[in-house]
């Protein structure tokens, strides 16, 4: 089987809430524009091949999108993108958004929402996808402060019929515990990749015990962050990669899905080639051997989970 006919069913599925998903997805950060995402000087990527990425994606078994309100360029829309692109919707398709941040059409970014400012946030998700709900909504924070206030005004969108799921997006254990107090929470969608710490590894161990699906963002672009993904992987890593005849960012992507059936990978591109590459990623097999070696200090050296994260260039989601 080449990686052309190597459908997102391959790599298993997981549920968000009532909502069956494959869980190889799709983000669509990078979607919008060439280079770098957020850049003031971004150069929007052609309308016609954004919108075959996304066709392709559903039609090689994509039902897991991931995107925001704030993923624009100049002249162009993610969410805009994606309901020219796939409206009608599948039944099947599951797209989960983020609110908190926010832009302003220059792309600069704002304060994050206050609860009154989330509803128009949701609305705005609403209208560029023509939807009338939206399945999933991740609220998105930077700190350590209380959510509360911000969860429980999207848990009264919820109880309205606005959302049909509620997720969080850069957050730690105790937000996820506040929140749960609150309303039901399908996800947590984090920073992580090989190379994460104790700590990471331990949030990503209470999210499965819990049922929660884990989404990591960053787990193939490592240090590039919103400037992408990189060739520059570790030793460890292109030895793997050479083994099973495939590239890095496969590797990370395999290892990604390998750290629990609760864990799923959103990569992005604004390529068809690699996108059949990300969704054959799911078909991979680790061997425990090379698991350990990825495990090892060596392996995680360029990733993304060994580094800080900076607030005001982590707002998005795994490219």
């Amino acid at each position: 089987m080449t990686s052309q006919t190597i459908t997102a069913a391959a790599s298993g599925t997981w549920k968000l809430g009532d909502r069956t998903v494959n869980r190889i997805g799709f983000g669509a950060m990078r979607l919008p524009q060439h280079g770098e995402a957020f850049a003031a000087d971004a150069v929007p990527r052609d309308r016609g091949q954004a919108i075959g990425v996304l066709r392709r994606a559903v039609e090689l078994g994509v039902n897991h999108i991931d995107t925001a309100a704030f993923y624009f360029s100049p002249l162009r829309s993610a969410n805009e993108l994606i309901n020219q692109a796939l409206a009608p919707y599948p039944d099947d398709l599951v797209i989960t958004t983020k609110v908190g941040p926010g832009r302003d059409p220059s792309g600069r970014w704002l304060p994050h929402a206050t609860p009154e400012q989330l509803r128009g946030q949701v609305e705005e998700n609403l209208r560029q996808l023509g939807r009338d709900h939206l399945d999933v909504v991740n609220l998105r924070i930077v700190g350590t402060d209380s959510i509360a206030e911000r969860f429980g005004a999207l848990a009264e969108l919820r109880e309205a019929g606005l959302i049909r799921h509620l997720g969080l997006s850069n957050v730690r254990p105790h937000h996820l515990a506040e929140a749960r107090t609150i309303s039901p929470v399908v996800c947590v969608q984090n920073m992580h990749g090989i190379g994460a710490s104790p700590e990471q590894q331990e949030f990503l161990r209470i999210c499965g015990e819990q049922r929660i699906a884990f989404v990591p963002f960053y787990s193939i672009a490592g240090t590039g962050r919103t400037a992408g993904a990189t060739t520059d992987h570790s030793p460890d890593v292109r030895a793997i990669a050479r083994a099973h005849g495939v590239g890095g960012a496969q590797i990370l992507l395999a290892w990604t899905l390998h750290q629990g059936p609760h864990v799923l990978a959103i990569p992005g591109t604004g390529d068809i080639d690699h996108l059949a590459q990300n969704v054959a990623a799911g078909s991979l097999h680790l061997s425990e051997e090379e698991l350990a070696v990825l495990a090892g200090p060596s392996a995680g050296t360029r990733t993304a989970a060994a580094q800080p994260v900076n607030p005001k260039r982590s707002s998005g989601a795994d490219r």
